[in-house]
């Protein structure tokens, strides 16, 4: 692959640096190249390319905004034999601490983002003679994404829809039933979402949802600080619930809670907020059940029943 590397990168250097890293989805390494140091994700399945192709919209998607820090993608390189190579700029990352509130922050930004856009387009609207030919990303009315992306490994169907319950719902806790369905074929999991599709729609009564550029899957493990302060990675973005965003970053731990408070502090929550939380933290567990086997059947079943308590 390194041949195949150098062709590609158009560099006579390429020196392996640092310890493989092998996450649950890819494999990663970086190395220095002529122009300087890069990360290069390899992934050898079948959609590999369609994964990364996600990935790669997704962070360019962030760093279009200007308000938060992400890898700068470079280049996908189809690799014999099958799968894919993502090459990407390096950062040289520790885990999120001291930055944890500054993130919060960028993150609650990030989700106003879309608002502000739309109130500044009604402003211009209004004026004669406003500018035009901006490149900036535009306002968004509709929930959904320009590409499919991937959470894990399992693609998302991202079709723009009008209404954030219908597209949550389809695209995201259907889809992953579906999956559970086709495995699994879980009684108990088909009948408690038979009773539960038709609550989830009470949930957003009275509530304006205006769509928001979301990260997709802020974990901790997707998260890091260096000197320059923090960096999101390993995007699975859409437009959408700006709430969705924080269902797992609070599951699995990692996030100090200075992060919680800075991000409230700029987007209170809105009535409702815990049992929408846990509607949201049910994808997760349905996700984790299609990635990692039975043993997230357990959680996802009882999130249901909280839900329809």
């Amino acid at each position: 692959m390194e041949q195949l590397l150098r062709a590609e990168l158009r560099t006579r250097t390429l020196r392996a640096f640092g310890s493989p890293g092998a996450g649950c989805i890819s494999e990663g390494r970086a190395y220095d190249t002529d122009t300087g140091p890069v990360f290069v994700k390899v992934n050898r399945r079948s959609q590999a390319r369609q994964m990364f192709e996600g990935e790669m919209a997704s962070l360019e998607a962030l760093r279009a905004t200007g308000l938060v820090r992400v890898p700068r993608p470079m280049k996908l390189i189809d690799l014999p034999g099958g799968g894919t190579a993502f090459v990407m700029e390096y950062l040289k990352m520790k885990s999120l601490s001291s930055q944890a509130s500054k993130l919060g922050e960028q993150m609650a930004d990030l989700h106003l983002y879309n608002q502000k856009l739309g109130e500044k387009l009604k402003k211009e609207e209004s004026t004669v003679g406003r500018r035009t030919g901006d490149d900036k990303p535009q306002y968004v009315t509709k929930f959904g994404f320009h590409t499919v992306t991937c959470c894990g490994f399992i693609p998302q169907v991202n079709e723009w829809l009008d209404d954030w319950a219908t597209f949550f719902m389809r695209h995201r806790l259907q889809a992953q039933l579906d999956l559970i369905e086709k495995d699994y074929a879980d009684r108990e999991a088909r009948e408690l979402w038979s009773r539960l599709q038709v609550k989830i729609p009470e949930l957003f009564r009275d509530l304006e949802i205006i769509p928001a550029l979301l990260h997709g899957d802020l974990w901790s493990g997707n998260v890091a600080e260096d000197e320059a302060g923090p960096i999101i990675y390993d995007p699975a973005s859409f437009y959408g619930h700006s709430e969705f965003e924080l269902a797992i970053a609070l599951m699995f731990g990692g996030f100090p809670r200075a992060f919680f408070t800075a991000y409230h502090r700029k987007i209170p929550k809105a009535p409702g907020f815990d049992q929408r939380l846990q509607l949201y933290q049910l994808f997760n567990y349905l996700n984790h059940w299609n990635h990692f086997g039975r043993e997230y059947r357990s959680p996802s079943l009882s999130a249901m029943r909280v839900l329809l308590r």
